[in-house]
């Protein structure tokens, strides 16, 4: 691939990426809006298709649709990943339009992660016509905002065995790439008690609203400042009226954390919430969710970006820790080497000061198509490509 020449004929693509960002940012996809996220899968298959120049195949798991484009015959040796849903209910448009002017664009989902998206089309589609796609799979899931409860497997499937894992994710603050991110674990606390009449004999209840009281304390203690593990107690609710001791109640706890040590002690500690009140019950439901993504995971791909983007003439790349999850974990909690963060440059991602800066797209695209390039090769460059070699690889 001419790295010379690239950045230059990405650049002379933006008009038709902005035009493609703008189709899919105005088909608004809220995860939970099953026929809405439908519609966009529509229109992201019909912006890939003309790109790439060719159909994906429609994946539809618990009434979801993804979306998947497979190059060549041969092994898989690449994947890239995306998500076409957003956290932005149907009439966000009409409160926070689509509009590029002055060098950023804005619209609901624009930098998570419709942009993304359309720099993954744009790169593989010049990866493609310079013969080097065989082995590249994009896959464009519609349900990660919840917790890819339905794509999962599927993005498990698709990354077993790869050399690497590119997910186009929304980069960190100033462009940073991510290369390591906390694992997610989501529960729920339910508390059963006793209703009563609260003015004329409160004492024949078991009061679930104390009950729960102690428990978001006990939860609260769980966490862990010198690891990184934060426990945090979040919506809750107990009782019905005003004048009954509460029956029942819960509350949602939302954890983060670094290893899967911490990930285990946790989901031990919650399992193991007793309650204080005589005659009150406590049910904890959910667990972890997103495994971690380590820091050896993304070491051998970083290097190699780095590199590449030297050799683009881009800013320098930085990596980042960061907090969220993304399907990255997944993928590299099955031990493939993983990169996030490749997407759009901007901010405020589920805010409304969400935007991307436009003039950062062709470089992104050409990163992403160098590296997907090189990977898919096997070409050496600042890193190994063999997975046995690449820190945190694969290992079949």
């Amino acid at each position: 691939m001419d790295h010379g020449n690239l950045a230059t004929r990405m650049a002379e693509l933006l008009p038709a990426m902005l035009a493609d960002i703008g189709a899919l940012v105005t088909c608004e996809s809220p995860s939970a809006d099953l026929a809405a996220v439908a519609r966009s899968a529509d229109v992201v298959a019909e912006v890939g298709a003309r790109v790439l120049g060719t159909e994906p195949e429609r994946i539809v798991l618990d009434g979801r649709t993804h979306l998947r484009w497979r190059f060549g015959a041969g092994p898989r040796r690449v994947l890239l990943l995306g998500h076409h849903d957003t956290v932005w209910p149907i009439g966000s448009l009409a409160t926070h339009p689509y509009t590029v002017d002055g060098g950023v664009l804005r619209g609901p989902g624009c930098f998570d992660m419709k942009a993304g998206v359309v720099l993954a089309f744009y790169a593989v589609a010049e990866v493609a016509a310079d013969g080097g796609a065989d082995g590249v799979t994009l896959l464009v899931t519609g349900d990660e905002e919840v917790g890819s409860p339905s794509s999962r497997g599927l993005i498990e499937q698709e990354a077993a065995g790869c050399r690497a894992a590119l997910v186009l994710e929304a980069s960190a603050d100033g462009g940073a790439l991510k290369t390591e991110r906390k694992g997610v674990s989501l529960y729920r606390v339910r508390v059963t008690g006793r209703a009563a009449h609260a003015g004329l004999e409160p004492e024949r209840g078991v009061n679930a609203g104390v009950e729960l009281a102690h428990q978001v304390l006990a939860v609260n203690r769980v966490g862990r400042t010198d690891r990184g593990t934060t426990v945090t107690p979040t919506v809750s609710s107990a009782g019905t009226t005003t004048n009954t001791v509460p029956a029942g109640g819960e509350f949602a706890v939302d954890v983060r954390v670094r290893d899967t040590a911490e990930q285990d002690r946790v989901d031990a500690e919650m399992r193991g919430l007793r309650p204080v009140l005589p005659g009150a019950l406590v049910e904890v439901i959910g667990g972890p969710n997103r495994p971690p993504l380590a820091a050896d995971a993304s070491a051998g791909l970083f290097a190699r970006a780095a590199a590449l983007a030297d050799r683009l003439g881009l800013p320098t790349l930085r990596g980042v820790a960061v907090g969220g999850g993304s399907d990255g974990n997944f993928t590299a909690g099955i031990g493939t080497p993983t990169l996030d963060g490749l997407g759009a440059v901007g901010g405020g991602a589920h805010a409304d000061h969400e935007h991307v800066l436009i003039d950062a797209l062709p470089g992104r695209a050409a990163l992403v198509a160098a590296l997907t390039a090189e990977l898919a090769s096997g070409t050496e460059g600042s890193t190994s490509t063999n997975p046995a070699t690449i820190s945190g690889a694969y290992r079949p």
